[in-house]
């Protein structure tokens, strides 16, 4: 499949079977991660892997939109770890996390699975419920699975902008 198929077909999967995703499969996504590009390579991001049931019942703590995923990704950043610009120290965490969280996500569609990114949820919960280390700042929940036979794209999935709203050359 090339890219622009791959990016196209990919959406916000709401819907999974009660399928284990195979240790593989978790193992390539999470390649994709780490080769995924950061700021001067400094790769601030840190994943943790939800695959136990009993943990991905902490989930329904923490949002509603675990949508009964059988496999959850917690994507997180250290910000003292990234790149600071120099000109006005803008820190680059979050942006490479943001990066990294794309590469999964379409190397989930990729491999058959789907994902939706997750930033509704209450991240004081989140740290509790995972014991996740207070140096680190929590950017997303990506809920991963093979997708329900009935799974359906949200309408808005399809409506864009228009281009010459969205792009400028050479000013705006």
């Amino acid at each position: 499949m090339n890219f622009s198929q791959l990016a196209g077909e990919r959406f916000s999967c709401r819907k999974f079977k009660q399928q284990a995703v195979e240790q593989e499969k978790i193992d390539i996504i999470l390649k994709s991660a780490l080769v995924a590009p950061t700021a001067v390579n400094k790769q601030p991001q840190r994943i943790l892997v939800v695959n136990d049931k009993e943990k991905l019942s902490k989930i329904n703590v923490c949002t509603k939109y675990g949508f009964d995923a059988p496999l959850c990704f917690i994507i997180c950043y250290d910000k003292s770890k990234a790149y600071n610009r120099g000109y006005d120290g803008k820190n680059s965490a979050e942006i490479d996390a943001s990066i990294i969280t794309t590469h999964m996500m379409l190397q989930a569609q990729d491999i058959g699975l789907g994902t939706t990114w997750v930033m509704a949820f209450n991240p004081e919960k989140v740290r509790e419920c995972f014991n996740i280390p207070s140096e680190l700042e929590i950017l997303a929940l990506l809920p991963t699975g093979y997708p329900a036979d009935d799974v359906s794209v949200n309408p808005l999935h399809s409506k864009f902008i228009d281009m010459s709203e969205m792009v400028s050359y050479n000013e705006f």
